[in-house]
């Protein structure tokens, strides 16, 4: 009969061994998971923002923003007439006629 191999006394030892190197294996490989993860959030997080960027630069104003517009653009005018208002006269200006 072949004679069974004995049982060292460090089998415990090599056991607590073998099981924390899977451990900390583990946990670097989530680590790395997690790492790449966020780094993929935010590759697409910035191809998002340049989506929505440009979709905004080329959406047509909405109805709002058109009428505030026009609110600005009436706003000024007044204030233009109102300035050109406070500027002194010109001289009426003679049409091509020169002195002789």
């Amino acid at each position: 009969m072949a004679k069974r191999k004995s049982t060292p006394q460090n089998v415990p030892d090599a056991v607590r061994d073998a099981v924390q190197r899977t451990v900390q294996a583990t946990v670097g490989s989530v680590d790395e998971v997690v790492r790449s993860a966020q780094e993929t959030r935010g590759r697409a997080q910035e191809a998002i923002d340049e989506l929505m960027k440009a979709l905004d630069e080329r959406r047509p104003a909405s109805h709002e923003e058109v009428r505030s517009l026009r609110d600005e653009v009436a706003a000024l005018s007044k204030r233009l007439d109102a300035i050109e208002k406070r500027l002194p006269k010109r001289p009426a200006r003679q049409t091509g006629k020169r002195p002789a």
